[in-house]
């Protein structure tokens, strides 16, 4: 039998019998995760969807690569600041839809090695989980991307798939050119590197589903990416936000609960409200210790988890209006446990 995953050693029972049953057991026991929104939108400090809401082009914007340094992304205390606060689980955007990587892949030269910053935060930060038990879990934007040439268009895809620029993105396949199935290609090859090169795995979790929503999402060919997670990491807990096809292992919604049908379910919220990566203009307005608590207590008593997010700033140190309030949510987890 395969060595048992760090974060499910107290569920090797059931793993020797069925991984992916172990794991869901143990997503149910564990409540609450830490989310952190980071990459080159984190330097401009104006919401992660700064490309798209202020028409950069990709070369432009591409330059922000130059300056990322990361020089305070620390793994191994991001890692013990989870535990800290009672988080049982981290999930990490490895890729948000401007496609920058926070990984090295083969795929593109658009991630974090190539970068000043030459490192793999992703591989930091499943080592920091590794040695501690907490669960990976790596966000991937999979529905939407503003850079690869023939990622989902505005033609086809409800009109938001893409910024509106005007003159048109020169590096953008049109027309007849434009072929999604070699996007689809490079998505699963970059998950499979994600699913080769970390260790264990606790979730994918898949973003940008108002995309293939709009349009024929059979051509995202979902099924067989699911499937084929699965074959790689058997323990592998699979979402896609509320559901796109329904075979997901878990639903994980923005702010609120939907139902599940009897599977798993995490609410995603994040500290900063309107913006997930660090957005300079929110500063004062996060959530307080009253507030986390109560979405703590709204999701426990839907029998969700709590995925709680917090915009790493440019240099990826963790934002100090967050810290305080995180670690007193823990301290008070420790001292009455979970809200129900």
């Amino acid at each position: 039998m395969a060595s048992v995953p760090s974060y499910l050693a107290d569920y090797a029972d059931i793993y020797a019998e069925d991984p992916r049953a172990a794991a869901e057991q143990w997503f149910r026991d564990a409540k609450y995760g830490l989310f952190l929104h980071y990459g080159l939108y984190s330097l401009l400090g104006r919401h992660e969807w700064v490309q798209f809401r202020e028409k950069i082009y990709v070369g432009e914007y591409a330059k922000l690569m130059e300056d990322f340094t990361a020089e305070a992304f620390n793994a191994e205390a991001i890692a013990d600041f989870a535990l800290d606060c009672e988080m049982r689980y981290i999930n990490i955007t490895t890729r948000h839809h401007d496609s920058f990587c926070l990984f090295e892949t083969e795929e593109t030269d658009f991630h974090s090695v190539n970068a000043p910053c030459g490192r793999d935060l992703i591989g930091e930060l499943a080592q920091a989980c590794a040695d501690r038990g907490l669960g990976l879990c790596l966000y991937y934007s999979h529905g939407r991307d503003w850079r690869h040439p023939h990622a989902p268009n505005n033609d086809r895809w409800g009109g938001n798939a893409r910024p509106d620029y005007d003159p048109p993105e020169p590096t953008y396949a049109y027309g007849d050119e434009h072929d999604l199935s070699i996007y689809v290609e490079f998505m699963f090859r970059q998950i499979d590197e994600l699913l080769s090169n970390y260790g264990p795995i606790a979730a994918i979790w898949l973003d940008g589903i108002a995309v293939p929503l709009s349009g024929p999402y059979e051509e995202f060919h979902c099924q067989k990416l699911y499937d084929f997670i699965h074959e790689k990491q058997p323990q592998v807990l699979l979402s896609y936000k509320q559901g796109l096809l329904g075979t997901e292992d878990f639903f994980a919604p923005e702010h609120n609960a939907v139902p599940t049908e009897g599977k798993p379910g995490e609410i995603c919220t994040t500290m900063a409200p309107g913006s997930w990566g660090y957005t300079e203009a929110r500063a004062g307005e996060h959530l307080g210790v009253p507030e986390v608590w109560e979405r703590l207590r709204d999701a426990r008593s839907h029998d969700f988890n709590l995925l709680l997010n917090t915009g790493p700033l440019p240099d990826g140190s963790l934002d100090p209006e967050d810290t305080p309030v995180l670690r007193a949510i823990g301290e008070r987890l420790r001292a009455e446990g979970f809200p129900e």
